[in-house]
């Protein structure tokens, strides 16, 4: 997705939608990537992990409300969303280890649709790459996918979705809508 903030004058966030990792498992994850032993990129704070849908870049402060009222109106699967992490992957061009899902869930492809579709009307135009879901690991990869004793096999599981703003290397809530009614 991208967007253009109206006025260059006009105070904006830099915005994405995301599953969000409970505690104990962002610990979970923070320590089997430390056992990884890594001497390749910057590793992504623990407290920042999250399963991205949609990014949305900078928006205007003013686009806000009505972002959060597209997603208000989206439609979810009705029941806790759970997403296996367990592979690691590298985006070479992005410079990213990352953990993906081997198999996607319908439900999560479905979810990120949902929401592409309600922020269309709001300005928010399809980027021409496909939705690859992902928790980022490290930022600034330059080596191969590292092996690993012990596979990846974490399992995330969301009862909402989050919009997030990013500022200054953290991620701060700003609204959540439940999957389950």
């Amino acid at each position: 997705m991208s967007y253009e903030p109206r006025g260059q004058s006009e105070p904006f966030k830099r915005l994405f939608f995301a599953l969000p990792c409970a505690d104990a498992q962002r610990r979970a994850i923070a320590q089997w990537r430390n056992a990884l032993g890594l001497s390749s990129g910057r590793p992504v704070p623990a407290e920042n992990f999250h399963l991205t849908l949609m990014f949305l870049g900078p928006v205007a402060v003013t686009q806000i409300p009505g972002i959060c009222a597209a997603a208000a109106g989206v439609r979810t699967c009705g029941e806790p969303l759970t997403v296996a992490l367990d592979r690691l992957d590298v985006w070479r061009r992005s410079g990213v280890l990352l953990l993906v899902p081997a198999q996607e869930p319908l439900e999560l492809r479905q979810l990120a649709y949902a929401l592409q579709q309600a922020l269309l009307p709001l300005g928010f135009v399809d980027a021409p790459r496909e939705f690859r879901p992902h928790l980022t690991l490290m930022r600034d990869y330059r080596a191969p996918v590292p092996e690993s004793s012990t596979p990846p096999d974490f399992h995330l599981s969301a009862r909402h979705f989050t919009l997030f703003e990013s500022h200054k290397g953290r991620y701060r809530s700003l609204a959540q809508w439940p999957l389950v009614p």
